[in-house]
């Protein structure tokens, strides 16, 4: 996905609040501020909004001597995303259809924003994820949500290679990826940031939220808020490349990924405007989408084949 005009203040925004959440006194805030008011001009619309967010994080951390400011705020995620953990297997366990559940629930985790800026902020946040009830025949109904096609297409995967978002959001995966390994015997590469990258999940998040107990936990390489390709490694490359299937987590990865030609399939709650633009959907609405590829759902019945009885009435 390029870089819209719409972009230009959402960037400010990152850069201010990330460093006010290092700890930058009021000089250095404006210094960050006046810096990217310098690269902005020249900055290519060409591009991926998550460079220009990989440049910010990198001038930030320079300019306050932070390498990962948001170390706190991904912990406490990651702590109170935990102790809700048993509520959000019993959503599962009790639903009429597990994988449909786990797969709204790994969705909904993608509210763990950096915009929540402190313990309180985040915990309301997660108490509310887990207590809402979701209508799963209205969001499957949403053309932006292809479930259908997401089951068809997984029952003929075996191995998933599965992108991270946000630290916090890690155990909202780790619900979904239990039924992919559990119930459909899926192997799951579990992939990280390989630097700090605002409150983008890294190895640590995952290996703390549990999920190198079901998945290998991999990094990309890359030091940006999305997957952006020609900053990741070799090995990723590799991995990416041979991948049967992609899931895809959060806005910043569909920014970096949305234009690629591969089995992806994008899971995020659309809650900015010029994504929900680019998309065609409403603000807030649940994306289960895959861009490139043209698979039919088979008329005989095959995607209602597996372990579980497809019912998306709910």
């Amino acid at each position: 996905m390029r870089t819209y005009l719409d972009c230009i203040p959402c960037f400010f925004r990152q850069a201010l609040q990330a460093a006010r959440i290092s700890g930058a006194d009021l000089e250095i805030q404006k210094e960050v501020l006046y810096n990217l008011s310098q690269l902005v001009p020249d900055f290519s619309y060409d591009t991926s909004p998550v460079e220009m967010g990989r440049i910010i994080y990198t001038m930030v951390s320079k300019a306050t001597g932070k390498k990962d400011p948001y170390k706190e705020i991904k912990e406490e995620s990651n702590r109170l995303a935990l102790k809700i953990y048993p509520e959000l297997k019993k959503k599962v366990r009790e639903s009429d259809n597990p994988l449909l559940t786990a797969v709204m629930l790994a969705i909904k985790g993608n509210l763990i924003d950096f915009n929540l800026k402190d313990s309180q902020e985040i915990s309301s946040e997660i108490d509310r994820i887990a207590s809402h009830n979701f209508d799963l025949g209205a969001i499957c109904s949403n053309k932006h949500f292809n479930y259908q096609y997401f089951y068809q297409y997984l029952l003929k995967s075996k191995y998933i290679l599965y992108l991270a978002d946000n630290a916090g959001e890690v155990v909202f995966d780790r619900i979904l990826i239990e039924q992919l390994v559990d119930d459909y015997k899926k192997n799951i590469l579990y992939v990280v940031k390989g630097k700090p990258a605002l409150n983008n999940a890294l190895v640590d998040d995952a290996i703390y939220c549990g999920i190198n107990n079901i998945a290998k936990v991999i990094s990309c390489g890359a030091d940006c808020p999305g997957v952006l390709l020609e900053e990741c490694s070799s090995e990723f490359m590799r991995l990416f490349e041979e991948a049967e299937m992609i899931i895809s987590k959060g806005q910043g990865n569909y920014e970096a990924l949305s234009e690629e030609s591969s089995p992806i399939f994008f899971l995020l709650i659309a809650k900015c405007p010029v994504i929900a633009k680019h998309i065609g959907c409403g603000i807030g609405d649940f994306i289960l989408q895959n861009k490139s590829l043209k698979l039919e759902i088979d008329s005989s019945g095959e995607a209602n084949k597996g372990k579980e009885k497809e019912n998306i009435s709910g």
